[in-house]
């Protein structure tokens, strides 16, 4: 599977009768979504095949899992099911962009993940988590909207590096956990979030991942929420590796960045910008606290 496809909602060519009529319509209700729990590494699927290929980005080499969709969900050729799948089994451009950002951010001395308390959001695969392992952090947790894609994808996939002898991914001491469930309410499973609805204050992840997490404006609210629940005060930090423009849906960076200037609590800086021609822009931010 290539590393850098475009995005889209769904495939025209699949027979479920979901389309693009939605957007020219009301929107019907979403089903309620899944609860939010831990998934244990020991609830990895072993009815689903997993096929690994590999992706190298510089001197490091990484492996990402291939499950076919309809195996899974029963869902042939859709990328995005609104709250019922979320993209979590395609390997999203951002994910090697994002693990790119911090490579470079790594070897220019602005980030050590060494030590560190660390969350991915909307893992999937979950590269830049596995990264994060690489580098030596003290936890890495990893979400998902659905605990389907953690035990038969992020799991998998986390253990195919780790038991891959060519693979320069080595976890060591490095605590793992995976939790599944909507923004909105995954905060009450995660162990470092802070549930009473205030700036993390006490503790929480030293730094937060994300790649292609913004495209949904009306999930953005919950996101960001959940983003100060969990982001360590004063030093925390999140890198976000998304598109400018989601076209179709609405959402993007230029959009989420104006929702957090407003709210005037974290700052914004641009890390990297990709223009390869693949997709419209696509960039990684880095938010801290002002």
């Amino acid at each position: 599977m290539a590393a850098n496809p475009t995005f889209q909602l769904f495939s025209s060519s699949q027979g479920s009768g979901l389309g693009l009529g939605f957007l020219d319509s009301p929107e019907p209700a979403l089903p309620p979504p899944p609860p939010p729990v831990e998934v244990l590494s020991s609830e990895a699927s072993s009815s689903v095949d997993l096929a690994v290929d590999k992706v190298t980005v510089g001197e490091i080499t990484l492996l990402k899992g291939r499950v076919s969709t309809k195996e899974v969900f029963g869902l042939p050729n859709s990328d995005l099911v609104p709250g019922v799948y979320e993209g979590g089994l395609k390997l999203w451009e951002g994910s090697i962009d994002l693990v790119k950002a911090l490579e470079k951010e790594s070897q220019s001395g602005n980030l050590s993940l060494s030590g560190k308390r660390v969350l991915e959001l909307g893992c999937g695969h979950a590269l830049p988590g596995i990264y994060a392992c690489l580098k030596g952090s003290d936890s890495v947790h990893f979400q998902d909207f659905n605990a389907e894609v953690l035990r038969c994808l992020t799991i998998p996939n986390l253990n195919a590096n780790l038991s891959d002898k060519s693979s320069s991914v080595s976890v060591g001491e490095t605590e793992v956990r995976f939790f599944g469930g909507e923004w909105s309410e995954v905060h009450q499973v995660l162990p470092l979030a802070n549930n009473d609805g205030e700036t993390n204050q006490k503790g929480g992840y030293d730094i937060i991942l994300m790649a292609e997490t913004i495209y949904s404006i009306s999930a953005q609210k919950s996101l960001y929420g959940l983003i100060k629940r969990c982001l360590a005060y004063p030093d925390g930090a999140v890198y976000m590796a998304a598109k400018k423009y989601y076209f179709g849906v609405g959402g993007g960076t230029r959009q989420f960045l104006s929702m957090i200037e407003k709210d005037g609590v974290l700052a914004s800086t641009l890390v990297s910008e990709v223009t390869d021609g693949s997709s419209n822009v696509r960039e990684v931010w880095k938010l801290s606290y002002k």
